[in-house]
């Protein structure tokens, strides 16, 4: 872990933009599954490259977390926006030595999670569903809906262009 942090903020964290190819190359270096053409951030937190799974036009934005204690999965044309936080891992308070629980997140294809939402471990992100800003997400939310709050719930459903 200590050389992947190194890496990246040695060869990644300062690159601008146009460099995302150069990023992609570092995180398959270091485990990461990509498949297509993802977008990741300079500035994008990525604790353990080899747990994450990036499909085509998948985007993990600026200053974005994926705390891979387990696997996080984004899927085709799903974005993170920014400091949003993908959280795998927690710890179970019922037992007396509050033992560390993990738990694969999944993000849907065309799902959107809004600036500094909170996404906890063993949430899946329906397809084209959207996450407000801000929102704690603690349970999983369905396809084609609007979500927010805290604790996160379906509002409404998202109306998209007809074009896409």
């Amino acid at each position: 872990m200590l050389t992947w942090d190194f890496c990246w903020a040695a060869f990644c964290r300062w690159t601008p933009k146009p460099l995302n190819t150069w990023r992609l190359l570092w995180l398959r270096v270091f485990g990461c599954k990509i498949f297509g053409r993802p977008f990741v951030h300079q500035r994008a937190i990525i604790s353990k490259p080899w747990n994450l799974i990036l499909h085509n036009k998948a985007c993990l934005g600026d200053g974005a977390v994926a705390y891979t204690l387990d696997i996080i999965e984004i899927k085709e044309w799903a974005t993170i926006a920014q400091e949003a936080y993908l959280c795998t891992g927690t710890h179970d308070f019922t037992v007396q030595n509050i033992p560390l629980v993990t738990a694969k997140i999944t993000i849907e294809e065309d799902a959107f999670i809004g600036a500094r939402a909170f996404v906890m471990p063993g949430v899946t992100i329906g397809a084209k569903a959207v996450v407000g800003a801000a929102s704690v997400v603690t349970r999983d939310m369905p396809a084609g809906m609007i979500c927010a709050g805290n604790p996160c719930k379906p509002i409404k459903p998202r109306s998209t262009p007809k074009n896409k």
